[in-house]
């Protein structure tokens, strides 16, 4: 039986595994990756990090993702994958475990292409004493943002947009009508197309969802990940979610991408850096 078929969404049925026989602190899964989840023929990250978080989820004591830390090894292809787990160390309140995604090359050697380090435990037992200065970003509502269909933007997006619905701020998407910003930023309402309900899981997809800061910086091409590092801070209010991304820094090849991710009661609920390097060219 696969593992994550929940209702009829496609993020749901998507990320759904198929368990195979566990051996002790190991369990590996089947899954097959969608290809409507691509951007110019290669797997999302974001969708990825669900993927295997899911699997972390299901082999481990606790539900929950808390501090997940992905290293991309190679770009992922549509089609049979498997994941291997294995738990690492389990207490209390907090489970440690790891993950890894392979698929089958032309000559048929293993490739691997994803490896996750994670700590899981239940966000349903946090506290509610929140001592912050982070403030949710300031963008204008949903229906004055820019979604597919509207002006520059429409066309534009590769496979994974049919699956999402993202609105972005007009202020961050000047790239789309060429002419970008300058500035290291990104800004969007973020949800799924299908109306599925933000969770632990669609928060790993949403911090790697938008456009890449390089856009609005100039620079044009595909921007891969080689490490990722997702916090999620606590289940999200039913909703909209708010997703800000900025880059401080490009240098020597590569860029820092930092997210943000507030719902729909103003609460910070995911956050991520990753390492991207920068298009070839540039």
């Amino acid at each position: 039986m696969a593992l994550g078929t929940i209702g009829n969404s496609e993020f749901d049925r998507d990320t759904a595994l198929s368990p195979r026989e566990r051996d002790g602190r190991r369990a590996d899964y089947d899954t097959d990756l969608s290809a409507g989840w691509t951007i110019f023929g290669a797997v999302n990250g974001g969708y990825l990090l669900a993927l295997l978080g899911r699997a972390l989820g299901a082999a481990l004591p606790h539900p929950d993702p808390f501090s997940v830390t992905a290293h991309y090894l190679s770009a992922s292809r549509p089609g049979p994958a498997v994941v291997r787990t294995e738990l690492i160390r389990t207490g209390r309140t907090l489970s440690t475990g790891q993950a890894s995604l392979v698929q089958k090359a032309e000559d048929g050697t293993e490739v691997e292409r994803i490896r996750v380090l994670a700590t899981y435990g239940d966000l349903g037992t946090l506290t509610d004493d929140i001592r912050t200065t982070a403030k949710p970003p300031a963008m204008p509502p949903y229906e004055h943002c820019l979604g597919k269909e509207d002006g520059p933007v429409a066309g534009l997006a590769p496979e994974i947009s049919g699956r999402l619905d993202i609105r972005l701020d007009p202020a961050t998407a000047g790239w789309a009508a060429g002419t970008p910003s300058g500035r290291g930023e990104m800004r969007a309402w973020f949800g799924l197309e299908d109306g599925r309900p933000a969770d632990a899981l669609s928060l790993l997809l949403a911090v790697d969802a938008l456009p890449p800061t390089a856009f609005e910086m100039g620079l044009n091409g595909w921007v891969p990940t080689v490490e990722l590092t997702a916090h999620i801070r606590r289940r999200p209010a039913l909703g909209p979610l708010r997703v800000s991304i900025t880059t401080r820094n490009l240098a020597g090849g590569f860029l820092e991408e930092d997210a943000e991710v507030w719902d729909s009661e103003d609460r910070l609920v995911a956050q991520s850096r990753q390492l991207a390097l920068v298009p070839r060219g540039q």
